[in-house]
């Protein structure tokens, strides 16, 4: 409790200290909480996992409309310790970062966010330890993930359209709608080619070639429907900005194993995987996913599961579904008329100025 009291605090920065300005504790048995605490951490995961499931795909039954399943990692950098440290952080790698485009030493978050008609709610983070991939995160979270209630989708970047992930997420009623790399092979006409060779052949005035709008911008797209590498039939879109066809940089392909969409509903059902990027960005700006000091793997993990129960509360805990931002201005504002009101009871009660400096320091 005092560690999510600390979380609507200003300046939280996910640092022990903060945490015992809200605790009778002294700050090093907080730390102590988090690292070797005997608390059952799993049990805490399971039920938020079993309460995220039950409010979208309880709405996805509500309004027949599909469960969206966002992947994808960011990093949550740190300062490369020296070489003698006595107690380095647990766990912390270099990654590439493709937002810096470099490598960038931290921890590595892969992260499962779950959305349905406009909730969106994060079901699982997970620590890149490099003792598994990352795309076998995935098939771990897609094996416990239950059956989807309607046709869904899984939504991911080039990263992870595995045909090992897309192949587990259909078990589970989820298609792949994913971004894909230049040299992934299609067969266009029966010919074997990468997609990086076979765009520069393209023109506008293609029969397969279509203008189309996503959002507030057009893009030329081609669209290929048939055989790929150990998948039997699949769409590929092959895609440039409209004032940039043919820029071999410009060029951006996705991919979606439901045959039946469109062109436009294939696009514009990608662009919902900004979803988990704006997780990602509130995790960072407001409940410190890049700024705790925590040393121990353990300690890491139990931190960034109570980080996805503060963004859960902020979401739900208001008595209705609320935005993150607006959960967490209620709370926040809350935090402030509690303490505003303790005061005022105080001075109606006449107690030493020192007493009440005392208690709410």
């Amino acid at each position: 409790m005092a560690i999510l009291i600390a979380v609507f605090s200003y300046g939280y920065k996910g640092k022990t200290v903060q945490f015992e300005r809200s605790s009778p504790y002294h700050r090093t048995t907080v730390a102590h909480f988090l690292n070797h605490g005997k608390w059952n951490s799993d049990k805490l995961e399971s039920v938020l996992q079993q309460a995220v499931l039950d409010l979208i795909y309880g709405e996805s039954i509500r309004t027949g409309k599909p469960v969206l399943c966002l992947a994808d990692d960011t990093i949550a950098s740190k300062a490369k310790p020296p070489s003698r440290a006595e107690h380095p952080i647990e766990d912390a790698h270099w990654h590439q970062s493709h937002l810096k485009k470099k490598q960038d030493y931290g921890h590595q978050a892969v992260s499962v966010t779950l959305s349905c008609n406009g909730i969106s709610l994060n079901y699982a983070i997970e620590l890149y330890d490099k003792s598994r991939s990352k795309i076998q995160i995935l098939l771990d979270i897609a094996e416990k993930l239950p059956q989807a209630p309607v046709l869904s989708y899984f939504l991911c970047d080039s990263w992870y359209t595995s045909v090992k992930i897309m192949r587990a997420f259909l078990k589970k009623g989820f298609y792949t709608i994913g971004a894909i790399k230049s040299n992934r092979v299609i067969f266009p006409a029966g010919i074997r080619q990468q997609i990086g060779q076979f765009a520069p052949f393209l023109r506008k005035t293609d029969s397969n070639v279509r203008l189309v709008t996503v959002g507030a911008r057009k893009f030329y797209v081609y669209r290929y429907e048939g055989k790929l590498n150990e998948i039997e039939s699949a769409v590929v879109l092959i895609s440039y900005p409209k004032d940039a066809f043919g820029v071999p940089s410009a060029l951006r392909a996705f991919i979606s194993t439901d045959v039946s969409l469109s062109v436009t509903e294939i696009l514009n059902l990608y662009v919902e995987r900004w979803e988990i990027e704006v997780f990602f960005r509130q995790a960072k700006q407001k409940l410190a996913l890049d700024k705790y000091q925590i040393r121990s793997a353990r300690g890491i993990r139990r931190f960034w599961l109570l980080m996805s129960l503060a963004h859960f509360i902020c979401c739900t805990g208001t008595g209705r579904i609320v935005s993150f931002e607006d959960g967490y201005r209620f709370f926040q504002n809350a935090m402030i008329k509690e303490r505003v009101e303790f005061i005022y009871r105080c001075a109606s009660e006449h107690i030493p100025l020192v007493d009440v400096v005392n208690a709410v320091a």
